[in-house]
């Protein structure tokens, strides 16, 4: 059977847990000889009956799970490729109540399922900085998120005013490359200017275009590049300076959180915005053709491998307990 292009394709190509064994294998070691975590050799034979391999070398075994985001997950393959083709696919994002539904599971597994799966989204090129080509552009502009003042009650929403509506939001800053791709960094309570700088010259080459709104804790960028602004008091385009790609990004995510996920705690924030991103950037190729699904679902597994997130660290206990 051919590779799906279709959620319902996968559901059923999927459904053979040898197929999806296969699947997972083929992206973690393309030269087709799976390496022992334990003693990295490849010096092994496979265990048909148990769907694992075990080291000539060490006597251990282990199976295609080890070492990426589906390490000790009693859930199967089939059901953890589906979860991850809704998750990548779909443009607002899905809930963990739907995946429980559509998979079989409850929602507090699927919960823990997305949020794994999300850490495997978390993109690989990131490393890289944003323009330094001559007269590439990089847009950057920061967002506020929170909950609505008119959707709260009238006794939070007097608390909200007293204290300051942004001071109950968590500010989130976002550089996007015209024709490239969006980085983002949480920058928590408040926008601090010395924070801001030091994020973009992480992430943005010097010498590139930057376009921004007039606030104030810009200024000083151009001492490494070349700045534009743009007075959103006056108007949001002045020629070919704006910050409209940014704003797109924005209201993608905010449209997810806002219509899919409904209330997101600021300590899991990163990992919905990270989500967003990725479908942000993998909706065409280096050569501009748009991708299937099948691509970005396959862009995605690829990326499993060397990353795993426990429930203790997600929930934050780990945390708790060496402090």
């Amino acid at each position: 059977m051919a590779s799906p292009k279709t959620l319902q394709q996968a559901i059923k190509y999927f459904s053979d847990q040898q197929v999806c064994i296969d699947t997972v294998a083929a992206l973690r070691w393309p030269d087709g000889k799976p390496t022992c975590p334990a003693c990295e050799k490849q010096d092994h034979y496979y265990l048909k009956t148990q769907k694992r391999w075990k080291c000539k070398e060490c006597g251990k075994q282990f199976s295609v799970k080890v070492g990426t985001i589906f390490e000790d997950s009693p859930i199967a393959l089939d059901k953890w490729l589906v979860a991850l083709w809704m998750l990548v696919n779909c443009r607002n994002g899905v809930s963990s109540y739907e995946v429980a539904r559509a998979i079989g599971v409850t929602q507090k597994t699927a919960w823990f399922m997305m949020h794994r799966l999300r850490l495997g989204l978390q993109d690989k090129q990131s490393g890289g900085k944003l323009g330094g080509e001559p007269h590439s552009k990089v847009e950057i502009d920061e967002t506020f998120i929170g909950g609505k003042a008119r959707n709260m009650h009238k006794g939070r929403r007097q608390k909200m005013h007293n204290i300051g509506m942004y001071a109950a939001k968590t500010a989130v800053m976002g550089m996007l490359e015209r024709g490239g791709k969006v980085k983002t960094a949480i920058l928590g309570g408040k926008r601090d200017k010395k924070q801001m700088h030091e994020i973009i010259e992480e992430n943005v080459a010097p010498g590139t275009w930057i376009m921004t709104d007039e606030f104030s804790n810009y200024a000083g960028l151009e001492k490494n590049y070349t700045h534009l602004i743009v007075n959103h008091l006056d108007r949001y385009v002045q020629g070919n300076v704006h910050t409209q790609g940014i704003e797109n990004f924005w209201s993608l995510l905010k449209r997810g959180l806002g219509g899919t996920y409904v209330a997101v705690e600021p300590f899991h924030l990163f990992r919905y915005v990270d989500e967003q991103a990725f479908r942000f950037n993998n909706r065409r190729d280096a050569d501009g053709n748009k991708l299937n699904d099948d691509q970005r679902f396959t862009l995605a597994l690829s990326q499993i491998a060397g990353r795993r997130l426990t429930y203790s660290e997600l929930t934050g206990k780990d945390w708790q307990a060496t402090n």
